[in-house]
């Protein structure tokens, strides 16, 4: 997965759908969102953001997200399903390219649906398993298990930003990576900021 091919969409990260999630802690949700999000800004990886039901009820798209994606307008439809909204699918379309990664919340609905749809247009898809929360654990992982079966393929925010990577010697990108890495990558993260302050070339 290299990070021209893709496009990144992120579903209905908004509170009111956030109070919903139970499969996981919110928290940690919310900064792996967060954490992805920063890796499409460092990569140039272009990204489509859809809320839903945003003056009724679940409000704007999350200020953290909002925030790290200044220039990303939400994209607001009425179908759970982001693929049968014109304006959100051509958003993605538009960006002309094949991967698809995605994010967000519901996994039972508003992640699992637009996932279903786009393997059936043949699209590549990466359903970010540790930035998707869902009403139940059993719900979230049911879900994922039907979208695996369907074709997409499961990986987490830090496997998306490593295969971008693909090596610390790659120095455009280098100092972005490293920097969202030691902020949110726990144990690891905190082994490359020890590398950088502690070990020394001789």
């Amino acid at each position: 997965m290299k990070p021209q091919d893709c496009v990144l969409l992120l579903v209905d990260f908004q509170a009111g759908l956030g109070f919903g999630v139970e499969s996981s802690p919110r928290q940690p949700l919310v900064a792996n969102a967060v954490a992805l999000a920063k890796t499409a800004a460092a990569f140039s990886v272009p990204v489509v953001a859809s809320t839903s039901a945003s003056h009724v009820y679940s409000g704007p798209l999350l200020p953290a997200l909002q925030a790290v994606l200044p220039a990303v307008k939400s994209i607001e439809r009425r179908s759970m399903n982001v693929w049968e909204d014109e304006a959100a699918r051509s958003a993605v379309l538009a960006a002309n390219k094949k991967r698809l990664i995605i994010a967000g919340f519901l996994t039972e609905a508003c992640v699992s649906f637009p996932v279903l749809s786009a393997l059936k247009d043949g699209f590549e898809v990466f359903v970010v398993g540790d930035t998707c929360g869902g009403l139940t654990p059993a719900g979230h992982e049911l879900a994922l298990r039907r979208m695996e079966a369907a074709g997409a393929q499961l990986v987490s925010w830090i496997q998306v930003l490593l295969e971008f990577q693909r090596d610390w010697t790659h120095h455009e990108t280098y100092e972005a990576a490293r920097a969202i890495v030691e902020e949110n990558g726990g144990g690891y993260g905190m082994g490359l900021a020890y590398a950088r302050t502690m070990i020394h070339p001789t």
